[in-house]
């Protein structure tokens, strides 16, 4: 009998981050773990034999240059996510790549470039979106429950106190600060709930070492719609977006990450203020988007959307980090690359 087709996912790095990505691509349906690399090859040997991977790599080239593996993910910081997705693509490696997609609007392009001619699908870990309550969300936003889309707020914070001094988002020259880890999510479920690309934004952030610890930004869309977002490493655990019509709005306290696997919900106000709770049952986000992308790999036919929208998302943080750094308001040309 013949075996159903599979993706075949090595992991480039055994970080931290990496331990949410390994047991879902595992679980996922089209999906196979096959092998690890790590430059510290003691590491690489317990993160395999924890996870029961079969392959453990002493380099990232090794990796790369075997056979065994169609797909990579790269759990590494965003410096390194251009030179190692232009790495695998032109070794015809799909690449499913944490968030923020790189460390700039440039690098972002040509990472979607790069993929793009070698024929090879590229995904940003942004995974919420991949989950059946996105799905059930988007449902109430295109039917005229919340009347006419007004405003989009959000909101992503944690207390970094949690984090090692040495962590990257702590540094600039590595993709590090807020706005990039934490309010690459509101930016995104802005564009999300809007469906389009907001004409320019302004930004506002108290600094360390040239890295926002918190931040404030302020997007203006078209047709008088406007999003407000704030992320921040000096605040608890708050991950919460509420999306405002002119009938009624829609709110998500755990966007990101449902604080209850088992039961992710969201409400619905009415116009007088009454709620109705609603709650989708599926899959860990994560399981759902490694198999929404295997399924895009295994058919053939590669997503162009996801690519853009990264590059989108890219794109207006860019805009927003150089309001802030400028104290001016920034116009977007979405005409221009």
């Amino acid at each position: 009998m013949a075996t159903e087709p599979v993706v075949r996912f090595g992991i480039l790095g055994a970080a931290r981050i990496a331990r949410k990505l390994a047991p879902a691509i595992q679980q996922a349906e089209g999906a196979r773990l096959v092998a690890v690399a790590s430059r510290d090859q003691e590491r690489g040997k317990a993160f395999a034999a924890e996870y029961g991977i079969p392959l453990s790599f002493s380099s990232y080239e090794a990796l790369l240059d075997s056979d065994t593996v169609d797909a990579v993910y790269l759990p590494l910081p965003p410096s390194l996510h251009l030179p190692w997705t232009r790495a695998a693509a032109e070794r015809g490696k799909h690449v499913l790549c944490e968030k923020p997609l790189a460390t700039s609007a440039a690098e972002a392009r040509e990472m979607a470039e790069v993929c793009k001619a070698a024929g090879v699908q590229l995904l940003d870990g942004t995974m919420w979106v991949h989950h059946p309550r996105a799905a059930a969300m988007r449902m109430f936003l295109q039917d005229g429950s919340l009347g006419e889309l007004r405003r989009v707020t959000s909101v992503f914070t944690f207390f970094g106190d949690l984090l090692p001094p040495d962590d990257f988002r702590y540094m600039r020259e590595h993709g590090g600060g807020s706005l990039l880890d934490l309010g690459w999510y509101c930016v995104r479920a802005s564009m999300w709930a809007f469906g389009g690309f907001p004409e320019r934004v302004s930004g506002w952030a108290r600094w360390q070492s040239e890295v926002d610890l918190d931040f404030l930004g302020q997007l203006w869309f078209s047709d008088y719609r406007t999003a407000s977002l704030e992320s921040g490493f000096r605040t608890a655990w708050r991950k919460w977006m509420e999306i405002a019509g002119t009938r009624g709005t829609l709110v998500c306290d755990d966007f990101t990450r449902a604080k209850d696997p088992e039961q992710p919900r969201f409400w619905v106000h009415d116009a007088d203020g009454n709620a109705t709770t609603h709650t989708v049952p599926g899959p860990l986000q994560e399981v759902c988007m490694v198999e929404n992308f295997c399924r895009a790999v295994l058919s053939g036919k590669l997503r162009d959307d996801w690519p853009a929208d990264a590059v989108a998302t890219q794109v207006v943080c860019e805009a927003l980090d150089r309001s802030a750094r400028t104290g001016k308001t920034v116009d977007i040309d979405w005409n221009q690359g």
